[in-house]
């Protein structure tokens, strides 16, 4: 079972494609009670260490969280990272076990945490029991974006993280999160499957075919969810 005493956390992923972007979008998030801002894979490609360095300038105290999706040079990458500014990596399961090793003692050696993400794993609940066994301090369970979209595509049922989250949580005594399509509803409930970080992202609050930020009034909207989530106690 999960970590009983760890409250919820909101981390909103900065899915975008420039820094002013991003930085308006964490600030706001801030604002509206966000406790992690994530530099996602798309900033990530854009913008590289230039973005990190730009979160952790304007938010100086935050964590930040790199959506690296490692898959090799394990090392170099969590060391780049973390001498940027982020205070958490992550590396992917389906990489060698080498690589998983290497990143976990980069942020043993660097000071920062490492989320390995099951995406792709045949079974989801061993990679995720993987993922622990190899030193990573957090699991991010996964349903891949083009995964969800090319099943839906094909008329049948869109995958969830939902649907072995509980057994994901149970396999593991490292704090879980779950991503992938999950809508608003979904997201605030996680912390009642044991699952202690809600993830705000593409489709919940980026446009997830634009990559831009999603409209209305995000910031009102963000607070509601941010209080929703921050008053649970974890299941």
């Amino acid at each position: 079972m999960n970590l009983p005493t760890m409250k919820p956390i909101v981390q909103i992923s900065l899915d975008l494609t420039n820094i002013d972007e991003a930085l308006e979008t964490a600030a706001m998030a801030i604002r509206a009670g966000v406790d992690w801002l994530e530099a996602g894979t798309p900033l990530i490609l854009a913008e590289g260490l230039h973005g990190v360095r730009a979160l952790r300038k304007a938010f100086p105290n935050v964590p930040i969280v790199a959506d690296l999706k490692t898959m090799d040079g394990g090392y170099l990458e969590a060391e780049m990272m973390a001498k940027a500014g982020a205070t958490h990596v992550v590396v992917m399961a389906r990489a060698h076990e080498e690589t998983i090793k290497v990143v976990v003692q980069a942020g043993r050696d660097h000071g920062v945490k490492v989320m390995g993400d099951n995406l792709g794993c045949p079974d989801m609940v061993a990679g995720a029991k993987w993922l622990e066994d190899l030193g990573c301090d957090y699991v991010i369970h996964h349903i891949g974006y083009d995964e969800r979209r090319g099943i839906a595509a094909a008329g049948k049922r869109m995958p969830s993280p939902l649907d072995q989250l509980r057994e994901v949580v149970n396999a593991v005594r490292v704090p879980v999160q779950a991503v992938g399509g999950l809508s608003l509803e979904q997201a605030i409930q996680c912390p009642q499957y044991g699952a202690p970080l809600v993830v705000l992202g593409a489709p919940l609050t980026i446009d997830a075919d634009s990559f831009k930020t999603a409209g209305g009034d995000l910031e009102s909207s963000l607070r509601l969810i941010c209080e929703a989530v921050h008053s649970q106690e974890v299941k």
